[in-house]
């Protein structure tokens, strides 16, 4: 077998096992092109696509190896799984990096691996990678590596000087969790170099105020990765080690896998069960109302309803758990309550804020602004009423609001709103 076809084989085994990762800040870093370097990453993020389940795919995405000496019984790549297995070189993946860079198939790197030997050995590996694409290649697109737990600090420095961005899979949400199906790991491990990522970060901003020039130190953020569903943790277990995370490690963002049943093993669900992708979905959602909708991980889920509906958002959901908080009286209710109208983002919370200074609104004003109207109307008021409003508490308002039909013809509602 020639290189070239030997190079290819290893391409197809290691991209195929990194699918299962999804822990990547494709955007946030702030590295420019050099007039002799390649590529950049700018504030407004690299180019990318996504398939349909969200996942990024703009990014030469890859395992170093998918040998690994753990057998955590969750992943593909375990020690006693019977794959076919490969390893590349540091110049194999730099080459391939630069090489599909320039025929413009991705815009940066997504590099983790498994374990081999030690996390000291195979992390030094991927710092050498990192290394090489910026000093020797001058190579200014998007990186970000995948730390390895237990690898030394000053490794994590080095990585960090190099990418954009780093990740320390936390892989599932408890301890209880990871004690079952990964008892070789220790959550401490990947708890430490957070807390030095989380340090180095904040550092890395406060000397930025004072010197012009501050060696770059992961610009993008670090984040992380929980599986879900193979430990049968319940939606709000999750949402609160998520905002534990944001809150004590400054997390750029959290990432929810569902479990993707790849071997038989009794600690793991059925082969037959799989996470449905709406949950994932779900969560993700919740995850976007903590980050910027001010909601608590206890005001989206408690221990009487410890999963997301999968039926509604998880924003409608609290909506229709706290009715006696609406209609909102759009003219005059404060921002933080806007933003908690279903239908209505932070763009258009904003907008409205500011636009009802200089005028009384209507439903055909907030549509313009790019608010869900055929949600946000059942929980809104207007100066001068609001028809839908006759809706609100009645006892198959949720059937409603999921149907979109109400029990007016929408004829009358229209004459009505012609009104406004």
């Amino acid at each position: 077998m020639n290189n070239f076809a030997r190079v290819q084989e290893k391409l197809e085994i290691l991209a195929d096992a990194a699918k299962y990762d999804v822990s990547c800040s494709s955007s946030g870093g702030n590295r420019k092109n050099t007039p002799s370097g390649l590529g950049n990453s700018s504030k407004t993020g690299i180019c990318h696509s996504y398939t349909e389940d969200g996942r990024c795919v703009s990014l030469l995405k890859i395992l170093l190896t998918n040998h690994c000496i753990y057998d955590c019984a969750y992943c593909v790549s375990r020690k006693s799984n019977d794959v076919k297995r490969a390893a590349f070189t540091v110049d194999e993946v730099v080459d391939l990096t630069i090489n599909f860079y320039r025929r413009n198939y991705i815009e940066g790197l997504f590099l983790s691996s498994g374990i081999f030997k030690d996390a000291d050995f195979t992390m030094e590996r991927l710092v050498r990678i990192a290394n090489k694409l910026r000093t020797e290649h001058r190579f200014n697109g998007y990186i970000h590596l995948k730390t390895i737990p237990g690898a030394s600090p000053e490794l994590l420095d080095e990585a960090a000087l190099y990418a954009d961005s780093l990740s320390v899979n936390l892989e599932l949400p408890t301890e209880t969790g990871l004690k079952l199906l990964a008892p070789e790991k220790k959550r401490e491990d990947m708890i430490k170099p957070m807390d030095h990522l989380k340090n180095g970060i904040i550092k890395y901003k406060e000397e930025k105020k004072i010197f012009r020039k501050v060696p770059k130190f992961a610009p993008a953020g670090q984040s992380t990765q929980m599986i879900i569903g193979a430990a049968q943790e319940n939606d709000l277990q999750i949402i609160k080690v998520a905002d534990h995370f944001y809150k004590n490690y400054k997390m750029k963002r959290v990432y929810y896998s569902g479990y993707v049943p790849v071997l038989e093993d009794s600690r793991l669900p059925s082969l037959n069960t799989q996470v449905p992708m709406v949950r994932e979905n779900r969560l993700y959602q919740a995850d976007w109302l903590m980050r910027f909708y001010g909601y608590e991980a206890n005001e989206i889920l408690d221990s009487s309803l410890p999963f997301l509906d999968l039926e509604v958002d998880p924003k409608l959901g609290w909506a229709l758990r706290n009715l006696d908080k609406f209609p909102v009286q759009i003219q005059a209710a404060p921002y933080e309550m806007i933003l908690r109208v279903p239908g209505i983002g932070v763009k258009s919370a904003k907008k409205i804020v500011s636009s009802r200074r200089f005028q009384q609104l209507s439903l055909e004003h907030l549509k313009k602004m790019g608010v869900a109207t055929n949600r946000a109307r059942f929980f809104i008021d207007f100066t001068f009423g609001n028809p839908y409003l006759n809706q609100l508490h009645k006892t198959h308002f949720r059937k409603i609001l999921l149907s979109g039909t109400h029990t007016k013809g929408q004829q009358l509602l229209q004459t009505q709103l012609s009104l406004f």
